[in-house]
């Protein structure tokens, strides 16, 4: 049909075709490069968030191993160790009570005397079996006793448990005399498992070594833990990559690394952060995130921008080729009818050139919108890292030499101001530690540690906490009421649900200054009977929430109290959240007071 047609239409189908083609292909070339910008942009945003997170969490890791270091070097300077009654009632009594300021932290505490056989043993499940065990052949042994210094142990596995020791020596201060040693032990998959991930290769998780090498939690498989990072198994899992063996290499040496590489299961984003302990690398970490979780959320945003730009091209075109195929059916010598049609293609091509700008001008907003929110999400993360760490890293020793000097005061005016210092000091770390929560919750990185638990006994041990720990006089006239029914189980993290207790029963009670906190709690069934979700509700008879202050309550820094920093709330939002339920508050029909709810699922 084509060779029957004029030369001149000939060149004209063969030019629109050519229009066509090129014009699909030009707007594929800029849609594609537009996309590979937002990609790359959002490769530098993950890398300078997962920078910081390194950081944050290294830092985070380095304080609770501080921590545990100086309730074990303040054990070894009481009175009763540096006395040389390294085992008596007295002794276990105080072992006893310090161990549960870390026993979130640790495994259990042991004390060995000066021969190395262990004396005293403390775990979570009471006494431990090692009790009379000689361990004077263990390497961390042997370096604290020689050095007499504290020693980080390497990792090594008891038990089928892969463990990291922390031991301290008892030094006589007048001779400088060897008496014995302090030391805990921590499962590293439990405790790391507190920071990140460390058991999921499809998400971002976390790799922590030794300072041989050798891994002591990982995300990507489970058999690796225990094995040395340059070894043949884990370099046959990595492929050998010697990107991932450079950054492992200048990490060990105590170096931060970023990098980004692809051991043939897929591209993996990498930075590395040393775990310090007294400025001196103990440990060191690794987080690792697939660039495909990065580029899922945008996956689809940039599918459908790009199905809109290619249907309003067809649109364009189908009309062309319309007004093609009416101008077949005329008389090819209706010169007239030609040049209307032809003005026709003209002014679509012209509405194309529009279009296409347009499109140009968005993706260009679009791009500093981007470049803008990155800068001001850096800066607002790194001040607020910052922050956290200076608040945290003075905290410690504070808390740990105040506990020493606990033993040597028998004055009781002076023992209340310890108490006072002691009280401001744990103030000043739960600020810190909400300050962290904050940033986690915000940059996507908080993790749950789901177990499943009595939802109403967790509740009456925050209430019996909060009852033992009044430190004000005015608390003491609000009475808590809770009245549980049969146990509700819930699959949570346990530890994040007391908190979202302790900060809503805390918020009741400072806004309640005489009166009564009612905490019920029942299960809620959906009308198809399957589904079904707890509500917890904690009612006060307080000032109640004021109508300016209600739309915006779960938000950071929001309070008109001074008892509080504002983020306790937004932090329980986040947690129960979370867990995939809700949380609201409304004041209380009567007038008087408000009530709190917050809902979980129950699988």
């Amino acid at each position: 049909m084509l060779l029957s047609l004029p030369r001149i239409y000939k060149i004209g189908i063969i030019s629109v075709i050519s229009i066509v083609i090129f014009s699909f292909a030009l707007f594929y070339y800029f849609q594609t490069l537009t996309e590979n910008n937002i990609r790359s942009s959002l490769l530098t945003e993950q890398v300078d968030r997962q920078r910081a997170a390194s950081s944050s969490i290294s830092q985070h890791i380095g304080s609770d191993l501080s921590l545990v270091m100086s309730v074990l070097d303040g054990l070894t300077n009481s009175a009763y160790m540096q006395g040389g009654v390294i085992f008596s009632n007295k002794t276990n009594h105080l072992i006893q009570e310090k161990y549960h300021l870390i026993d979130d932290i640790i495994d259990k505490i042991f004390v060995l005397d000066k021969n190395d056989v262990v004396t005293t043993s403390l775990s979570q499940f009471g006494t431990d079996q090692s009790l009379g065990s000689d361990f004077s052949q263990r390497e961390w042994v042997k370096e604290a006793k020689r050095d007499l210094q504290p020693v980080f142990s390497k990792g090594f596995e008891r038990q089928g448990i892969y463990t990291i020791h922390i031991a301290v020596p008892i030094i006589n201060r007048d001779d400088n005399r060897y008496m014995g040693l302090v030391g805990a032990s921590i499962p590293t998959e439990k405790f790391f498992a507190r920071y990140g991930n460390v058991h999921d290769i499809n998400s971002q998780f976390l790799v922590i070594f030794d300072k041989d090498g050798t891994i002591l939690a990982v995300g990507a498989d489970r058999a690796l833990v225990g094995k040395n990072f340059f070894g043949p198994i884990v370099q046959n899992f990595v492929g050998h990559n010697e990107i991932l063996n450079n950054l492992t290499r200048t990490l060990i040496k105590g170096k931060s690394t970023y990098g980004m590489y692809d051991y043939g299961r897929s591209e993996r984003v990498n930075t590395g952060q040393p775990i310090l302990v007294q400025n001196e690398p103990i440990y060191f970490l690794q987080i690792v995130t697939p660039t495909k979780a990065i580029f899922s959320k945008i996956s689809d945003t940039l599918f459908t921008e790009r199905l809109k730009g290619y249907s309003l091209l067809v649109a364009v075109f189908a009309s062309v080729g319309v007004l093609l195929i009416f101008l077949l059916k005329f008389n090819i010598t209706m010169e007239k009818e030609v040049i209307k049609r032809t003005n026709a293609l003209n002014k679509s091509n012209i509405q194309l050139g529009i279009v296409s700008k347009k499109l140009r001008t968005s993706n260009l907003s679009l791009e500093n919108a981007n470049e803008q929110l990155r800068q001001h999400g850096k800066i607002q993360k790194e001040f607020i890292n910052m922050a956290a760490h200076e608040l945290r890293t003075p905290i410690q020793p504070i808390l740990g030499l105040t506990d020493v000097l606990r033993d040597y005061i028998s004055d009781s005016h002076q023992s209340k101001l310890l108490d006072v210092i002691m009280r401001n000091a744990k103030r000043l770390q739960r600020l810190s530690n909400e300050i962290l929560d904050v940033s986690k919750i915000e940059s996507s990185l908080l993790r749950l540690s789901k177990s499943p638990i009595d939802l109403n006994e967790k509740i009456k041990t925050v209430i019996s906490d909060i009852e033992n720990g009044y430190d004000n006089e005015d608390k003491k006239n609000v009475k808590i009421l809770f009245q549980p029914n049969e146990p509700i189980t819930v699959y949570v993290d346990k530890d994040r649900i007391y908190q979202v207790l302790s900060n809503l029963l805390n918020n009741a009670i400072v806004f309640t200054k005489n009166g009564t906190v009612t905490i019920n709690s029942g299960v809620n069934y959906s009308s198809n009977n399957q589904d079904k979700e707890v509500i917890v509700t904690i009612t006060d008879t307080g000032t109640g929430i004021s109508p300016e202050m209600l739309p915006k309550l779960f938000s950071k820094f929001v309070t008109s109290s001074n008892h509080g920093t504002g983020l306790g709330l937004f932090i329980s939002k986040g947690i129960i959240e979370a867990h995939g339920g809700r949380i609201w508050a409304e004041n209380n029909s009567t007038g008087i007071g408000a009530t709190f709810s917050f809902s979980l699922p129950i699988i």
